[in-house]
């Protein structure tokens, strides 16, 4: 498949998508970002199954069952551990990426995967409720893990015009993941009490795929410039991710990225925090990814059957109702990825999180109407509709991306320690809080998701630049106004690597490098 660039104004060259990217998006994606989707969603189905299960085996150990409070405390605890793996997860990303790499952290914590659905598929022969909590915590962990590695590797390797769209790539495959949870888990396909364990361990399928083909792709290169000083393997993932291309301006911007920190060593989390000059960015990726979970996008699922059931659908065709839903997930995502580099990351945010916050408190009007005003019933499915499309547009994809875009190499990986814990804590702190705020506010919760996405509509707009188009070094100038602390602090690293002039296929013209001693400090 031939590959092209698009020449713009002079100096400035604009990438066409190669075949070699968005294979890496699609694979990457695919085995580790899909399966969050599909953990999310597959236990609903067999919810009555596993509880069985769980019922049938506590009897054969002890002779007698489990009353109800004790098997829905042991089912409550299966769902949510996933959450309580999710952060753990992510707050082993910082280490893990700065050891092995982008790519080299997706691929080996796919022993992760293998593990969890050994564990579950084999839970019912073994006779074990213990392999089903033990089985959803490991995947918990890998989730943790991809959520965060996955949208900071395709930032990496992307050209800056097309960052957004493969960006939110990750995001339109959880919601293929939850899709697929959604469908398998029909009673025509595999939501029959025979299946369950095999439901639950499918996860091993994508990521199989995903080992056998992404060894063969290469590292990003901005980790392997910026961070492990490997020029040479540096020229070669950009002529594999580039193609005919000229790559010696995206050497260049990296080099200046290079000589723009203070360290080329990765940051701590604690150092990240007391940093004066990306303050206003962690204060960023603090707000949108808490915002992104207190939403109200997953307590929606606990009223959902609900709402459904009072619009007037019939209990037996609510399962392929809400398998609607999941295809306008899929639909809204891939609105998101062909309009982000049209519109820019600004506008899908807010405008997801304005539609969100408009529809929660729709939610509530309608909850409360409709026993005077029937037609309020479909009113109230509306706006679950809108919630959904609203989420997946940009507020489920996007802060992933903005975590990657606000940041310089050395702080990239603390700062998806950060969002990523944050994201974990607020998606468990929803689902313990949301049963108890339901029954003391009733209609009125959604009110509370309503503020909440507004609030972070107006944090965006009044705050985060957009930054389509922009590389990182202009990104981080960009917040640098905010700043007491001016951007030019740590110019002139010694030992900066410097490149021969190439030729127009970002070949090294000698084939050999050198090294700029110019700025070395004496």
């Amino acid at each position: 498949m031939a590959e092209e660039v698009l020449i713009t104004p002079p100096g400035k060259i604009t990438s066409h998508l190669t075949s070699s990217l968005l294979a890496v998006a699609f694979l990457t994606s695919f085995g580790s970002s899909m399966l969050y989707g599909y953990n999310l969603a597959v236990v609903n189905s067999p919810a009555v199954y596993i509880k069985d299960f769980y019922n049938r085996t506590s009897v054969s150990r002890n002779g007698t069952g489990l009353d109800g409070e004790a098997l829905t405390l042991m089912y409550s605890l299966t769902v949510s551990v996933f959450a309580i793996g999710g952060l753990l997860g992510s707050l082993m990303v910082g280490m893990l990426v700065t050891r092995f790499g982008r790519k080299g952290t997706v691929v080996n914590s796919t022993v992760l995967v293998f593990i969890a659905g050994s564990l579950m598929g084999f839970s019912r022969i073994c006779g074990s409720p213990e392999m089903v909590i033990f089985g959803r915590f490991v995947t918990g962990i890998h989730s943790g893990i991809s959520l965060s590695v996955v949208p900071m590797y395709l930032g990496e390797i992307a050209p800056k015009n097309l960052r957004g769209f493969l960006g939110l790539v990750p995001s339109l495959f959880i919601c293929a993941g939850v899709f697929s949870a959604q469908i398998l888990g029909l009673h025509e396909i595999l939501g029959k009490e025979d299946h369950w364990p095999l439901f639950l361990s499918l996860v091993v399928i994508p990521t199989f795929i995903q080992l056998m083909l992404l060894p063969w792709f290469p590292e990003s290169p901005r980790y392997l410039l910026i961070e492990k000083h490997n020029v040479h393997a540096t020229i070669i993932a950009l002529k594999w991710y580039r193609a005919k291309c000229n790559i010696q301006s995206e050497i260049e911007e990296m080099q200046e990225e290079q000589r723009s920190l203070s360290s080329v060593e990765t940051v701590s989390v604690w150092r990240l925090i007391l940093d004066p000059l990306v303050r206003w960015q962690l204060l960023s990726v603090v707000v949108i990814n808490i915002g992104m979970q207190l939403s109200g996008i997953d307590a929606l699922w606990f009223y959902t059957n609900d709402i459904f059931r009072n619009a007037g659908i019939p209990d037996p065709e609510i399962q392929y109702t809400t398998v609607g839903t999941g295809a306008i997930e899929i639909i809204a995502g891939l609105i998101g990825c062909f309009t982000i580099e049209k519109l820019g990351r600004r506008p899908l945010i807010i405008g997801g999180f304005l539609v969100m916050g408009f529809c929660c408190a729709g939610i509530t009007l309608s909850l409360v109407l409709q026993v005077h005003l029937p037609f309020m019933r479909y009113v109230s499915v509306g706006c679950v509709v809108g919630i959904i499309a609203g989420f997946c547009i940009g507020p489920a994809g996007v802060p992933f991306l903005i975590t990657a875009e606000l940041f310089k190499q050395s702080h990239r990986p603390a700062a998806y320690t950060v969002g990523g814990s944050l994201n974990w804590i607020s998606n468990f702190t929803v689902g313990f809080v949301f049963p108890f705020l339901q029954m003391s506010a009733g209609s009125y919760c959604y009110l509370v998701f309503c503020c909440v996405c507004l609030a972070v509509a107006a944090f965006v707009f009044f705050v985060i630049p957009e930054t389509k188009n922009k590389t990182f070094v202009e990104i981080s100038q960009m917040f640098a106004s905010k700043e007491a602390v001016p951007e030019t602090q740590g110019l002139g690293h010694p030992d900066q690597l410097k490149l021969r002039k190439m030729n127009g296929y970002g070949t090294l013209e000698n084939g050999s490098l050198e090294f700029d001693s110019s700025s070395s400090v004496p």
